[in-house]
């Protein structure tokens, strides 16, 4: 990568609510699942019908969709897997994610033209590596979560220059090694490698000694366990330059299985952050602290740097809980008005007429409301929306727009 070109902002989608608002609020392109062969089993993921729909918007915006198929394969895994590719060819998505070499194979016998990205499950953490997939026919490689900014940018120096460099920047960290953990198949049977993780690691452990059964030790003395796997999310909104200085073409956001606010208020920030760095370094670091507000108004478990400026110390874990910091409460996007210009939304969690909320737009403005009016589906005032999904309009006394996020804020 030219260290002057801009990088790609690529945002996690489980669905087409949250695909369409990671491009609304500055995606360049989008990862999705399908209903098989993707390592988050338990999202929601897409039909073919709503990928189809999913890379026709996309593409409308002249932005990109790469779809999942990155498990790690057992051999009755492979049955469908042609038909699957055949699939994928025809609605076009803009390439396919795959960590498994025999996967690799079939998926070029059957889509040779599509573009090929290695997963980080498939350990990438040495230029050697690069290169072998290279000659395997990838165009893109995602590194593993454990290089530091230095040896990414010496794979850079040693690999071809059309092959791309995707990197994790922003969301949960993996205590298994890119993301191989046998945890979750060991204490439950549900398989991390094939895309259905319990998240063992946020679980909270004692230790036991051998000739005292039952009696569970703490490992560090605390009343409430320790939650001794449990990691910091990831964030380097305030390391624009570092990044873009190591030469990753690609800048990852962690979370297929986040909320359409997450990822929404993700894209907005590290969207905001890379233009007003490459408008100006200066002007970006004026607004670090902006930034850093922002994606602190998502759910999260604290920021550490991970593994980008070393090994990460014993602060990089948080060990007396398994919670996480929630500032606001997602409401509902913006989906047009009604006849009396009223704006309807369908309900994400139950609000009710005289509530002060957040309006966040697209362009990096919020605006701060107040419920006026409410109205069901039939046009009969109500004064909340207690009901999951609830189509509802509303009057704030203020113009909105289209995806327009509501938002509340928690006390």
């Amino acid at each position: 990568m030219s260290r002057n070109k801009k990088p790609e902002l690529l945002l996690p989608s489980s669905n087409l609510e949250v695909l369409k608002l990671a491009f609304s609020y500055g995606a360049d392109a989008v990862y999705i699942g399908g209903e098989a062969y993707g390592m988050r089993a338990r999202a929601k993921n897409f039909s073919f019908e709503d990928m189809k729909e999913g890379i026709e918007f996309a593409h409308k915006l002249g932005k990109k969709v790469y779809v999942t198929a990155n498990i790690i394969a057992h051999n009755e895994d492979l049955e469908g897997l042609r038909d699957y590719f055949k699939d994928l060819k025809e609605i076009g998505p803009d390439a396919v994610i795959i960590s498994d070499p025999g996967v690799l194979e079939i998926a070029k016998e059957v889509i040779p033209d599509m573009e090929f990205h290695i997963s980080t499950q498939a350990n990438n953490v040495n230029w050697a590596t690069y290169r072998f997939w290279h000659r395997m026919g990838a165009q893109r490689v995602v590194s593993g979560r454990e290089l530091s900014l230095k040896e990414i940018k010496e794979i850079r120096n040693n690999i071809p220059n059309d092959l791309e460099i995707e990197t994790f920047i922003h969301g949960a960290m993996c205590i298994a090694y890119s993301g191989r953990c046998l945890l979750s198949n060991y204490f439950t049977g549900r398989d991390a490698n094939k895309g259905d993780c319990t998240h063992s690691c946020r679980w909270r452990y004692h230790i036991t000694e051998s000739t005292r059964p039952g009696e569970y030790l703490p490992i560090e003395e605390n009343e409430r366990g320790t939650f001794i796997f449990n990691s910091k999310d990831l964030c380097m909104i305030e390391y624009i330059p570092e990044l873009v200085d190591a030469g990753i073409d690609s800048f990852k956001i962690e979370g297929r299985m986040k909320t359409a606010l997450y990822v929404a208020t993700a894209a907005r920030a590290y969207r905001k952050a890379i233009d007003d760095y490459f408008e100006s370094p200066e002007k970006y670091k004026a607004n670090l602290h902006k930034y850093k507000e922002e994606v602190e108004k998502n759910t999260y478990r604290e920021f550490t740097t991970g593994f980008f400026f070393g090994k990460p110390g014993h602060d990089a874990q948080i060990y007396d809980n398994n919670t996480y910091i929630k500032a606001y409460t997602y409401l509902g996007y913006i989906e047009g008005q009604d006849e009396d210009g009223w704006y309807k939304l369908e309900q994400r969690n139950k609000f009710s007429v005289g509530d002060e909320i957040e309006i966040m737009k697209p362009d990096g403005s919020n605006l701060y409301v107040k419920v006026l009016g409410m109205k069901d589906e039939d046009g009969n005032a109500i004064d909340s929306c207690p009901h999951p999904q609830q189509k509802i309009s509303i009057n704030v006394g203020e113009n909105l727009d289209n995806f327009d996020i509501i938002r509340r804020k928690e006390d």
